[in-house]
């Protein structure tokens, strides 16, 4: 495990991006998995800057996302669907047809699973983590070996994720989340965190015990894992 600890929120998204666009450049083929929320916005920000100043080519990439709500219509402005192509999709050349969701495969989804295997598994995984430890949709008590499914979330979440819709009572209850073994499958993962607010989970994923009530701490057991964070997210950290 490689930590990396920078100064500000800015500073750490710049590090992700040039590690992101650097796989990218090694491979121009290259299958990554997203993340969505507000801790990585400013790494697909910088991202796209780089794509702008003609410094990297999403053409032949393929983008696996970590997860979508269940129920939501993906044109809704509040779903990952609409994240993805409003952060990155519709300001690169990615070919929307090297997307996908989990959500797509709502009616069978070992057939989310069967096409990252198809595409000879995901090379580079992007991660962000939730108040409870979640990464993905993946709630505290997931097993470690799960696969892509259909998930209950927690109050806690619900409460977390209230900031992007109107009121707790129009989040939605359910999600479709890659497994923690799907993750886990992944080549390489880079773990993004910032801000105060994530210090202790932080401390508990990268330094506390592997256990499944803290789903990210999975990640010590990963061989190729790269974490980025902001000195807020850190200050707990030995």
């Amino acid at each position: 495990m490689q930590i990396f600890i920078e100064d500000n929120y800015e500073a750490m998204c710049k590090k992700g991006s040039e590690l992101i666009a650097s796989a990218i450049k090694e491979n121009p083929n290259i299958v990554l998995g997203l993340a969505t929320g507000s801790t990585v916005v400013g790494v697909y920000k910088d991202l796209v800057e780089k794509y702008e100043r003609k410094e990297i080519d999403f053409s032949g990439v393929t983008t696996f996302n970590l997860d979508e709500y269940v129920g939501i219509n993906p044109d809704d402005e509040k779903s990952y669907h609409s994240y993805m192509k409003d952060v990155l999709f519709s300001k690169t050349n990615v070919d929307i047809k090297n997307t996908f969701f989990p959500s797509d495969y709502s009616e069978d989804y070992s057939k989310f699973e069967d096409k990252i295997e198809i595409l000879g598994g995901i090379d580079l995984q992007v991660l962000g983590i939730g108040g409870n430890g979640h990464i993905g949709f993946n709630e505290p008590g997931s097993s470690f070996g799960s696969r892509t499914r259909e998930i209950t979330l927690t109050a806690g979440t619900i409460k977390d994720n209230a900031r992007f819709f109107n009121s707790e009572d129009d989040v939605p209850k359910k999600a479709a989340t890659m497994g923690m073994g799907t993750i886990m499958a992944a080549r390489r993962i880079v773990f993004f965190a910032n801000g105060e607010k994530k210090k202790d989970i932080v401390k508990k994923a990268l330094q506390g015990s592997v256990t499944e009530d803290i789903p990210a701490s999975v990640l010590q057991n990963h061989k190729n894992v790269i974490i980025i964070l902001d000195k807020e997210a850190a200050s707990e950290l030995e």
